[in-house]
């Protein structure tokens, strides 16, 4: 699994959202993304994480970052997991996990003591040309949000 770095560029995607609509990385040139992919909707964790963003979401984009999650989860169950939660952004379906593969987040992890091939929980933060700011692999739900600022805020400083 080969893993993204600061200064590479995101591998570009073109992915259903959970209202059907195509979505794709190009679409958001000029502004800054939080890319995060979670295992599966509307589980306690990955319900945590995604709600944590909502709530921040006023923070976010006051520094001008979009968030935008991704899980192998059909666009129907992303639509559900967007009205239980009312959650307000993208959710794309990587069924095929073709998107986790390239962003290094498809692989072997251990849930509740089972192996298991999966989207291992993590986060990128994309500048406005595309480029990966930062990446976070294997992080937890409760950091993706503080994760996102402090590389914006550090960014900004530079």
């Amino acid at each position: 699994m080969a893993k993204l770095k600061p200064g590479d560029t995101a591998p570009d995607f073109e992915l259903s959202d959970q209202n059907g609509k195509t979505r794709k990385l190009a679409d958001y040139r000029g502004r800054k993304l939080l890319i995060y992919f979670y295992p599966q909707a509307d589980t306690p964790g990955c319900t945590t994480q995604a709600c944590g963003i909502r709530s921040s979401m006023n923070e976010l984009l006051d520094v001008d970052i979009l968030p935008i999650g991704i899980s192998p989860d059909t666009p129907e169950v992303q639509k559900l997991f967007d009205d239980k939660y009312c959650l307000g952004f993208p959710l794309l379906s990587d069924a095929d996990h073709r998107v986790a593969d390239a962003y290094g987040v498809w692989g072997e992890k251990t849930t509740y003591g089972n192996r298991m091939e999966g989207i291992i929980r993590s986060a990128f933060i994309v500048d406005e040309d595309g480029r990966i700011l930062d990446a976070f692999y294997r992080i937890t739900p409760e950091e993706t949000v503080p994760f996102a600022l402090e590389v914006v805020e550090g960014a900004k400083k530079k």
